[in-house]
């Protein structure tokens, strides 16, 4: 801010001047007090200059709405809406998202340094404030092969640089236990700069969760029970509420919410599907389920907004206040929240429900032509077992946790067959830098029938994920995510019944949003009409089961992983 605008903006304060826009006769949210209070607000320059009475250059009459800040995100994987930054922005700031905390977790794993900054660049070319976390596990963990890794030597070099906020969700929990020297390096990096750094420790607690504290870790969006939610909070911890497409537990969670506490809460999606967002809202959703469940609608908005302003430092956001950010949301009731219009750095930017500018297209070569498989054989799909008794993974709808169950299976010359039974094969086939690699177990709960299911979707090394009722099926799958270049299909009785390509990194569409969301709905529709679980998320729910960092069992491209052991087991059970 130049010396002429600061003064024009205390002149405006002051009441000497009038203000560029004032949002007349309003019921305004102080997120302080946590009271309501009526008024006006004026902007100028991007810029809250006061509330109270104020006259506008240009005025908007409220109408007795009430006026919030500007929501936030405090921890969201862009890629995991499967939308381009510029087509997520049309999507959530109508809704009254203006800021948000991005991990770039998803891209890094797949294109390295170059996804990080894709999203960095493409970001900034859109008006939400954008703050990108360097991702602090690529690859999540030693256990898979993931198209890039971030070392210690390469957060240094661009941890704080002006385009780097802090650092991502610190996933490998166990080596920063162990004083990894890697992880040390990476913490101390963060520490040097003065960034926050995000946590990924479910169930963590004891001296365990003491020693992870003081790698310097600030939040945890992981937590499942009020007990665990208490102890993180009573260690310093930050926790975040979050309501993503698989991962939901804002409606449990906000039972462990009260007055001493209520401050330590921030709210975030995490991953959420593009449908999701256009269906069932953003963080605006998030309030709308804490306030059903109980919660005071004041609390919700404090932990939408100021907590997790203060949470990452960001300073002048997250309050509707002098000298802050003027990032506001004006909505009918505080109850369902719907945004009448949404105000973003002093300009209007979205009204009843429609955004109103537009984004260019922000190209980079190096984020795309990224699958790259070894040649297959439907025989690489066949299962082995040396007993009838086998490890499978159970699936439980609503959560990314799985269960290891133990179940007895029929064998021909030692290939499983799971002909007749609800069991369906799971693999994960290595496509980064086609070494071959393909892990192959079994899963119970998806209800898939006829056909199999395959992405580039699965976190966090994001290989080939594919489940099916047969070899054929699966290979079917598979090449056909070959033949579009990353993306997702489904096969029915052996031929392609439909896919959508995922240009970007094999993580994101570049169709605009209605498009994609229309084609998305076609094919997750496909997959119940296949015998899917209805109360399950078809694809987001199928990217989780290669993540080895969420118990009980897992699958990478090196097999089946006993994530409570942190350890490869055989598909036998004895």
């Amino acid at each position: 801010m130049t010396k002429a605008e600061k003064k024009r903006l205390i002149d405006v304060a002051a009441g000497r001047e009038k203000a560029e826009l004032v949002l007349k006769n309003a019921k305004i949210v102080n997120v302080f007090t946590q009271k309501i209070e009526r008024g006006d607000v004026a902007i100028e320059g991007g810029f809250i200059a006061g509330v109270g009475a104020y006259d506008g250059e240009k005025e908007i009459d409220c109408g007795g709405k009430h006026l919030i800040p500007g929501l936030i995100d405090g921890h969201m994987h862009i890629e995991s809406t499967q939308l381009t930054p510029a087509e997520l922005a049309k999507a959530i700031l109508p809704r009254g998202t203006t800021t948000l905390i991005a991990d770039p977790h998803e891209i890094a794993n797949v294109c390295g340094l170059a996804g990080v900054e894709y999203i960095a660049a493409a970001a900034a070319q859109t008006p939400l404030t954008v703050k990108v976390m360097f991702p602090s596990c690529v690859p999540a963990t030693p256990f898979e092969n993931s198209g890039a890794a971030l070392g210690s030597a390469i957060v240094e070099e661009h941890i704080g640089d002006g385009h780097i906020w802090g650092l991502g969700e610190y996933m490998n929990y166990p080596g920063v236990i162990a004083a990894d020297a890697e992880d040390v390096a990476k913490l101390c990096a963060a520490a040097r700069r003065g960034c926050v750094v995000d946590g990924h420790a479910p169930d963590l607690s004891g001296k365990a969760l003491n020693a992870y504290l003081c790698g310097g870790v600030f939040t945890d969006h992981e937590c499942l029970s009020p007990e665990e939610i208490e102890e993180k909070i009573a260690r310093g911890m930050y926790v975040h509420i979050r309501e993503g497409s698989a991962t939901r537990n804002a409606e449990k969670n906000a039972k462990a919410i009260c007055a001493e506490n209520l401050r330590r809460f921030v709210l975030c999606t995490d991953d959420r599907h593009a449908c999701d967002l256009k269906r069932g809202g953003h963080v605006d959703n998030i309030l709308r389920i804490l306030v059903k469940n109980g919660v005071d609608p004041v609390w919700a908005v404090v932990m939408g907004t100021l907590n997790t302003a203060e949470c990452y430092r960001l300073h002048g956001y997250g309050a509707l206040a002098p000298g802050y950010a003027a990032d506001v949301v004006c909505v009918e009731d505080l109850k369902d929240f719907r945004a009448a219009f949404v105000v973003k750095n002093g300009r209007l930017a979205a009204e009843n429900g429609k955004a109103l500018f537009d984004c260019g297209v922000y190209a980079d070569p190096r984020v795309k032509g990224t699958v790259h498989i070894a040649p297959l054989s439907e025989k690489d799909f066949d299962l082995y077992s040396r007993s009838d008794l086998v490890k499978v993974i159970r699936l439980l709808h609503g959560n990314v946790v799985t269960e290891k169950v133990v179940r007895k299976v029929k064998r021909r010359g030692g290939t499983v067959e799971i002909a007749g039974t609800d069991l369906l094969k799971l693999a994960v086939v290595e496509r980064h830098k086609a070494t071959g690699n393909v892990g192959l177990g079994l899963i119970e709960g998806y209800g898939l029938k006829n056909g199999a299911i395959a992405l580039t979707v699965s976190h966090d090394s994001h290989n080939v994920i594919v489940l099916g009722d047969s070899s054929a099926n699966m290979y079917a799958a598979v090449r056909e995510i070959e033949r579009i270049g990353g993306g997702m299909a489904l096969v029915e009785d052996g031929k392609v019944k439909d896919s959508l390509p995922l240009e970007i990194a094999g993580l994101m569409s570049e169709l605009p949003i209605d498009v994609f969301e229309e084609k998305l709905e076609k094919m997750i529709a496909a997959a119940y009409e296949m015998g899917v679980a209805k109360d399950i998320q078809p694809f987001m729910s199928l990217s989780f089961l290669a993540l080895v960092v969420i118990p009980e069992l897992k699958i990478t491209d090196r097999g089946l992983f006993d994530v409570v052991q942190f350890r490869f087991t055989p598909v036998e059970a004895e």
